[in-house]
């Protein structure tokens, strides 16, 4: 049934081109004879077609079809009648012939009319039912009591990347119908493991509705990661209890927002990994969902011959040259942080974001000048993965203050002292200098100073979604990612992995202990380091992938974490919670500003002996061994972390502390050895100026 347009001049000066998506019309309108609120002001930048309909069905009708009339600036918009909240709807469009002649799919409405629909890209719930998907008008009612955001400094920041199904599929603690959910994320039994642990925020991989690639549902498959965002303003429905799905967006919207309110009542920090950078439309001959439909030439970056511009590696890029694109994702972001009260999001490829016409990187590109001037999003977390797969795609550290970033250099560093060095060292070759992790150990000041950044600049990782778990960095030399059904191609090849003499899983207990106090020493580094550390979801308890280094379209028990108690496991748990502690116990000590500002903190490097680092010894490969002095003039701890990366133990003289005239009586004690002897040292003072015995390929560390 068509549904005409409200037809008065009174009802049409009412319709507004902004607010983008379904809004609450003007004061004024038909609403005064309306308290249901039915009325709707429908608005969309469809630039590329010459009319734009909605068919709607409101609770207990039937579909209804209605043209939006008015067109301001490319924008649609109109007033609609009987769409209150509940009510699912869609777009059809008629489009134009483009001056580039691209190829825009016609977009016919069905019998049922339900499908085919564009999606609102301003749409805030998404419904889906067997192959149709449409929008759903949301209602915004939501008791968040006294919901307060924890705030966390940066300097106290320990992030825990984690997906939200993986994360609870298979805790026995969980119950069954909550596993794999929202509602299982923020369930009592996790959150107690993730405060006992010590992080204080937890980073979700995309909850953005998202659809799988064509390519993978030809192979049996789904994209398990998320990476292929189809509407920035829903949250995905099949993270949602099925009780919830079954009650619709609503139910699924509120279950994510009580999600962030329990975990807020934790103290735990919500920060969603977005993709902004691409959408689920792929290529040309990819799908279309709404974009493409609305506004090809405008939604996209494209080149002087119609052709996309992909920085991204999936098809098609957004355009960040077009103001309402920026736009859509500023309202996205704040949408996010209004409504569900996000501490703060992780941007995935970020530099698409920030490509001038040229096709260059801009750290003063209007999408950073925008979030820097937004009351809302500048005092948001502020995450940049600092590259993408375009030209001059690597930017780490160039990003501008308010922003943090992914450290590559961090990861790299770390991953090559510990494992491709030690692989050399034991196959009878040699490894490196110990300069480039002393770097990455004091949060590579001299990587983010060009941008006026400090070291908490410096998102610390060894490991995250994408690439080998840690368990599998110490167990394989060797990508496996054959279940992916791309014959072993798709992923990285250079991983800086050792896998201690045997590929994959063993019972040798040699090679295990070698394993284990590998992983020791990865996490040890990462929670000493100057910088905002983030541990990946599973790594505490030596999750495996089985040497899939890509297990993006893996939603399995490959990538579900099994929370099965083994000695290897449980031995890795308390590591980390040990170190995890250390380390906040140490910033506890310093003052606010710590290391933020180098005046007054300090930064002394030793040698083996005691004495300072000479020029020779950073650069000679085969000195593996340094003390690490750290703390600050007015601070109330020091602490001494010595690193030996060499293959036999050394006897080390513990340094004397500069400017201190009572450094002869100082003792240091020994909180924490990575080596297999910790249950039996820790505790041990040894006074400045005498000589501790450090194992081979460990680390310790002293509190003064």
């Amino acid at each position: 049934m068509v549904k005409p347009y409200i037809d008065s001049a009174t009802t049409a000066d009412l319709s507004r081109p902004f607010p983008l998506g379904v809004s609450v019309p003007r004061t004024g309108s038909p609403t005064t004879d309306d308290p249901r609120g039915s009325c709707a002001n429908v608005a969309v930048y469809a630039p590329g077609v010459d009319t734009l309909d909605i068919a709607y069905l409101a609770p207990g009708g039937s579909w209804q079809l209605a043209p939006l009339p008015n067109i301001t600036d490319g924008v649609h918009h109109g007033i609609v009648e009987g769409l209150p909240a509940g009510s699912r709807y869609g777009l059809r469009a008629s489009p134009q012939v483009d001056a580039l002649a691209l190829p825009v799919p016609t977009v016919d409405f069905d019998a049922d009319g339900v499908q085919p629909l564009l999606l609102d890209p301003y749409g805030r719930g998404v419904d889906e039912r067997g192959d149709s998907v449409t929008n759903v008008r949301m209602a915004g009612d939501f008791d968040w009591g006294a919901d307060q955001a924890p705030q966390t400094s940066w300097r106290n920041t320990i992030i825990y990347e984690a997906h939200v199904r993986g994360q609870t599929m298979l805790h026995p603690d969980i119950p069954e119908h909550l596993q794999g959910t929202y509602a299982g994320m923020a369930h009592p039994a996790m959150v107690e493991h993730l405060l006992s642990l010590g992080v204080t925020a937890v980073q979700l991989l995309p909850v953005h509705f998202h659809v799988d690639e064509p390519h993978l549902q030809d192979l049996g498959l789904t994209n398990y990661w998320g990476y292929n965002t189809a509407a920035f303003f829903a949250p995905h429905p099949g993270y949602a209890t099925q009780g919830a799905q079954d009650a619709g967006p609503q139910a699924v919207q509120d279950e994510f927002k009580g999600m962030v309110k329990l975990l807020h009542a934790a103290g735990l920090e919500v920060i969603l990994d977005v993709v902004y950078n691409h959408t689920a439309e792929g290529g040309t001959d990819g799908p279309t969902l709404n974009f493409r439909g609305l506004g090809e030439l405008e939604y996209y970056r494209h080149d002087g011959h119609g052709k996309y511009v992909d920085t991204t590696g999936c098809g098609n890029s957004l355009n960040f040259g077009e103001p309402r694109v920026v736009q859509l994702v500023l309202d996205s972001l704040r949408y996010w942080v209004n409504e569900f009260h996000i501490d703060g999001f992780r941007f995935d490829l970020a530099v698409t974001l920030c490509r001038t016409t040229a096709n260059e990187f801009d750290p003063r590109h209007p999408f950073l000048v925008a979030i820097a001037a937004d009351p809302v999003l500048s005092e948001s977390k502020l995450i940049a993965e600092p590259w993408d797969v375009g030209y001059g795609g690597w930017q780490t550290g160039r990003f501008p203050a308010g922003w943090v970033d992914w450290n590559d250099h961090f990861r790299d560093a770390v991953r090559t002292f510990w494992l491709a060095d030690r692989a050399a060292i034991d196959a009878g070759g040699q490894g490196g200098s110990v300069a480039r992790l002393a770097d990455a150990l004091s949060g590579s000041a001299s990587l983010f100073a060009a941008s006026g950044r400090s070291r908490l600049a410096s998102v610390n990782l060894i490991t995250a979604h994408d690439g080998f778990t840690l368990a599998d960095l110490v167990s394989y030399d060797r990508k496996h990612n054959e279940a992916n059904g791309e014959q072993n191609r798709d992923g990285h090849g250079d991983n800086r992995s050792y896998n201690h003499g045997f590929e994959g899983r063993t019972e040798d207990e040699e090679v295990l202990s070698k394993r284990g106090q590998t992983s020791r020493n990865l996490m040890a580094s990462l929670m000493i380091s100057q910088g905002v550390p983030m541990i990946t979801a599973g790594d505490e308890i030596g999750r495996s992938q089985q040497g899939n280094n890509n297990a993006y379209c893996q939603d399995n028990p490959l990538t579900w974490i099994d929370w099965t108690s083994t000695p290897e496991s449980h031995s890795m748990l308390r590591s980390t919670k040990r170190v995890i502690r250390l380390r906040k116990e140490f910033l506890a000590g310093q003052p606010h500003d710590y290391p933020a500002r180098d005046q007054g903190s300090h930064f002394h490097w030793f040698d083996v002996h005691g004495e300072r680092m000479s020029g020779d010894r950073w650069q000679d490969p085969g000195h593996r061994v340094v003390q690490l002095l750290l703390g600050s003039d007015n601070g109330d701890l020091t602490g001494l972390v010595v690193v030996n990366g060499g293959a036999q133990d050394v006897k080390v003289t513990l340094p004397a502390i500069p400017d201190d005239d009572d450094a002869a009586n100082r003792l240091f004690e020994l909180r924490l050895t990575t080596s297999e002897l910790h249950d039996r040292r820790q505790g041990v003072r040894i006074s400045s100026g005498e000589r501790d015995v450090i194992q081979a390929n460990s680390i310790s560390i002293y509190r003064l």
